[in-house]
Parts: structure tokens; sequence; C-alpha cells
């Protein structure tokens, strides 16, 4: 079976993690920080910001691999891909240390949930035949 549709989304959020990534990165570098934040506030929160791409990324993406294996239509496919891309532009500008309630933090959560839950659906329709 040759996916199609999936890798498309797999290559852009890999391009978001990989940018999240080298924020991380960089400002270890500038603060000479090897592991873990150091109590740096700035560096916790990139750090999270990546962890989080990179926990719901993997989840979403294995979740439509298996529906596209399985036959799901591409524009299900499209859907939560569509949603995880939006999820994972929006979470990172919203997720902040003082401010739990930032509105793209709930934008980036509230996409990627849909994201899963169509995938879930796909999942489903096709282990039960419908």
């Amino acid at each position: 079976m040759v996916f199609s549709t999936t890798p498309i989304y797999a290559l852009i959020v890999t391009l978001i993690w990989l940018a999240l990534w080298f924020r991380v990165t960089s400002m270890r570098s500038t603060l000479g920080q090897s592991i873990g934040d150091g109590g740096d506030q700035a560096l916790l929160q990139r750090i999270r910001q990546h962890g989080n791409c990179a926990e719901w990324s993997g989840f979403i993406l294995i979740l439509m691999i298996l529906a596209e294996g399985m036959g799901a239509p591409a524009i299900y496919l499209h859907i939560s891909g569509v949603l995880l891309v939006i999820g994972r532009l929006a979470h990172p500008f919203g997720l902040k240390i003082n401010n739990a309630g930032h509105p793209l933090r709930y934008v980036g959560n509230g996409t990627n949930i849909l994201a899963a839950l169509n995938a879930m659906v796909c999942l489903g329709v096709n282990l039960l035949g419908l």
C-alpha cells in the first residue's frame, strides 16, 4: 500500500517540530544549559512547546496512518491533517507560563483533540465495516 495523504502532514508537522527544537537548542546554547531548564522560565516554556508538539503529533499521525492503511477516505485524513497543522501552529504561541487561558492554547488543544477524534472515527468505521 502506498500512503499518499498522511505523509503530507507528517512532513509539515516535522518542519514545525524542527523549528521548535531549534528554539530550545539555541536557547540552551545561549544559557549554557545542557539538560533541563536550569530554572529559566523562558527555556521551560520552549521545552514544553516542543514537547507538546512531539506528544500530540506522533499520536495523531499514527492514528492517521492506521486509518489511511485501512482505506479511510482521503477527505477525512485531510480533515485530521489540517486540524493537526493548525493546532501545532497555534499551540506554541498560546502556551504561556503566566497565562493558562491564552486563546491560542485553546485553539491548539481543541484542534488536536478534534483531529484525534476524527481519525478515531475513521478507524472505528473501518474496524466495524460500516
